[in-house]
């Protein structure tokens, strides 16, 4: 039991409170005991509480005027309300007041220790979901633009401006030049931050698994599909679906996926219903769609409808000093992530970094300052921990960085936190997010409707979450 959790009991009858206060403070809850209403609200005015009992039966001012003033106050306050037998209608009222459950007279001490826990793992779950929320709306905000390069400018305002309509987007530029990370910013200042981002790699599927992907299929549909399938259209649904590579689809993909625009309609591999989803589709591609069209590769009707705004990334050997000012960041980001003293690069390094021609982009010169960071044993980085051949590709192979590829594997033990501040600071996103959703999966015993209802997402979401984290009982 974690000894910071705190208890307000409100009851009006002496030997119910001095239990009530004897039991949990057995269990290493502060506990703090009220009589009546009035000082009950004054005492939750002048201390913060995990979660509050109450009696629903008092003389003067009753247990819902508590309850409701206390919701008022605090709507996300757990409560749990205490009602007398044969008194369910005033129950029912408690509950639709915001109140997380009841017990009757006579109750079990142990089933009101076991509701009033829940009640505040449930709020610290919350507290969490919300918390992560908040922290993906200041990753991927507009404010966190780098550089000083005028198109960058110009591009970051543009979705600015586009991030709070419905309009689809369409993203050019070379690999590697944060088109993934715009998309997210447009999507986490938009108002569906709340819904779903779910992105598709359009290149890294044949034609027949990506319309799978995409649209999903009914049990028998193929071989092999023995259930049926939720697409990612689905799973975005009130979300962003983010397709990357759009170049590379196929022209029958094409067709299907126009259809989606104009109509917000598809079916399923194989079904006959027609699926209705509200969709924001963001398109992003390192090709000349022009000249896709031209060859017949790409349909024009299509293009239209995904190039309503279009936003062009320069790549970074075009961004002037905005090169020396990513790789100074990268290297205070990583030092700090690994508590490594390096602080600057030397001269000569920096003249190389500026002379690099950085074909990879931003996420070649991210890799770079990376591996950088973790040969460093010094305080400066030199050229030779660089390990860049002037005027051809790093002689180390294009691969995603180093915390990426931990992002797989549990890299940190985060099974003996218990709050979301005890997790390590050096845990990337997609390792807090693993940990919470199974934390909320086995504080509701796997219940899927119950975890999605705290998680704020819906089940086929969460489906898809536990597939991709490889969760299971």
């Amino acid at each position: 039991m974690n000894r910071s959790r705190s208890l307000l009991i409100v009851d009006d009858e002496f030997g119910m409170r001095d239990m009530l206060e004897r039991a949990f403070a057995t269990l290493g809850y502060r506990t703090h005991a009220e009589p009546d209403g009035p000082s009950a609200l004054r005492a939750a005015q002048e201390e913060s509480y995990d979660a509050v009992v109450v009696d629903l039966s008092m003389p003067g001012m009753n247990g819902l005027e508590v309850l409701r003033q206390l919701k008022e106050r605090n709507q996300d306050l757990p409560i749990i309300v205490i009602t007398a037998y044969g008194s369910m209608q005033t129950a029912t009222d408690a509950l639709r007041l915001g109140a997380y459950d009841y017990v009757t007279k006579p109750f079990d001490l142990e089933e009101l220790q076991i509701l009033v826990e829940r009640a505040i793992e449930r709020k610290q779950l919350i507290d969490e979901n919300n918390f992560l929320r908040t922290e993906l709306r200041q990753r991927y905000g507009f404010d966190n633009i780098i550089g000083t390069n005028p198109d960058v400018q110009r591009a970051y305002v543009i979705a600015a401006q586009v991030a709070r309509t419905n309009a689809t987007v369409l993203l050019l530029g070379e690999t590697g030049t944060g088109k993934e990370y715009l998309a997210r910013t447009i999507h986490y200042q938009s108002d569906r931050a709340d819904k779903p981002f779910i992105k598709v790699n359009c290149a890294a599927l044949p034609e027949t698994l990506l319309e799978s992907e995409l649209f999903g299929h009914e049990k028998g549909a193929f071989t092999h599909a023995v259930s049926r399938r939720v697409g990612r259209f689905e799973a975005a649904n009130g979300g962003t679906i983010f397709l990357d590579e759009i170049g590379e689809m196929s022209p029958n993909l094409q067709a299907k996926l126009l259809r989606v625009l104009q109509e917000k309609q598809f079916e399923r591999v194989g079904g006959n219903e027609t699926i209705t989803v509200d969709v924001r589709v963001i398109a992003a591609t390192n090709c000349d769609l022009e000249a896709a069209i031209r060859e017949k590769r790409f349909r024009e009707d299509l293009y239209y409808r995904l190039n309503v705004v279009s936003i062009y990334l320069p790549p970074i050997r075009e961004r002037g000093d905005d090169v020396e000012i990513f790789a100074r960041h990268f290297l205070h980001r990583y030092a700090q992530e690994m508590g490594k003293p390096v602080k600057r690069f030397s001269e000569q390094a920096m003249n190389a970094i500026r002379a690099h021609n950085w074909p990879g982009n931003i996420r070649e010169l991210q890799n770079t300052i990376e591996r950088a960071v973790i040969l460093c044993n010094g305080e400066v980085i030199k050229p030779e921990h660089l390990m860049i051949q002037p005027g051809s590709l790093t002689s180390v192979k294009q691969h995603a960085p180093l915390c990426q590829q931990q992002e797989a594997s549990e890299a940190y033990d985060l099974r003996d936190c218990t709050s979301i501040e005890q997790v390590p600071v050096t845990a990337s996103l997609k390792e807090v997010e693993r940990y919470h959703i199974k934390r909320v999966l086995q504080h509701t015993r796997w219940n899927q409707s119950a975890a999605a209802e705290i998680l704020g997402i819906d089940r086929k979401t969460l489906r898809n979450k536990i597939r991709e984290y490889g969760l299971q009982k």
